[in-house]
């Protein structure tokens, strides 16, 4: 679990982050939507310790981030597994390569043991016949599973999306959308999605917070955004065809 209590963060005289309360759940897929400016990476960079807030906490599983000791910050980033927006591959290395990189980063493991995680995460995204080539060898949908693959070979407590689905098909999309879910709940994740994709909401959006303006301006899942009126909230996502055509839907009761 990850908390953040009061966070605010600005730049100059500009006041980016306002505030914020919300808590990341574990085991579920956690989204973050809202429109262009409205904060998301700003406090993405701050989860990860990139910013610093002027106010406010970040708590990794009740311990103040800003509590830390060097040590305990580099142990801590060793438990966060990072999907990047472009999935920041490697065009050098083979598949294999790309998703041991981290390993060879983190740990002393033995090239035996090493080979071993990474054909299991291969595996486990369905690309175990891929290793050997590389990038550019392979279509973008696969390229995201390498990279999901490489977020999660050190077997993370934390794994942050920038963007998951940019660049990518609906349908691929789904596809990474639903492995992103299945891998947090299957190894009992705490998993932060930065999005504007409102197919990836309407898919796997358990826990959601809307900011606007640097400000969290609604919280719950995908079933509860359906029934707010809040209008700050569907002005952005009734932009989407999509919701608008499970709108009509459910007001005709089908």
């Amino acid at each position: 679990m990850i908390e953040i209590k009061n966070l605010k963060k600005r730049f100059g005289d500009e006041e980016i982050l306002k505030g914020i309360d919300f808590v990341f759940e574990t085991g579920k897929t956690n989204l973050v939507i809202g429109q262009s400016g409205s904060g998301k990476s700003v406090l993405l960079k701050c989860m990860l310790g990139l910013f610093t807030p002027e106010e406010g906490t970040i708590e990794y599983d009740g311990n103040s981030y800003s509590d830390f000791t060097d040590e305990e910050k580099r142990a801590l980033r060793q438990e966060i597994g990072m999907l990047f927006q472009g999935g920041a591959l490697f065009d050098s290395m083979t598949v294999e390569e790309n998703v041991m990189f981290p390993l060879r980063m983190f740990t002393k493991k033995r090239k035996k043991d090493l080979h071993e995680r990474v054909n299991e995460v291969l595996k486990r995204v369905n690309l175990e016949d891929s290793a050997k080539k590389f990038p550019s060898e392979i279509s973008g949908g696969m390229q995201k599973r390498v990279a999901i693959a490489r977020a999660i070979v050190n077997k993370p407590k934390y794994l942050f999306c920038d963007e998951p689905n940019s660049g990518l098909d609906p349908h691929t999309a789904t596809i990474i959308d639903n492995l992103i879910h299945d891998i947090t709940v299957e190894y009992d994740i705490t998993t932060v999605i930065i999005t504007h994709d409102m197919n990836s909401l309407l898919e796997i959006g358990e826990n959601i917070a809307f900011l606007k303006d640097g400000v969290l301006a609604w919280k719950g899942d995908k079933t509860q955004i359906f029934k707010t009126d809040d209008k700050t909230v569907t002005d952005f996502v009734y932009t989407s065809d999509l919701f608008k055509k499970v709108r009509e839907a459910q007001n005709q009761g089908l």
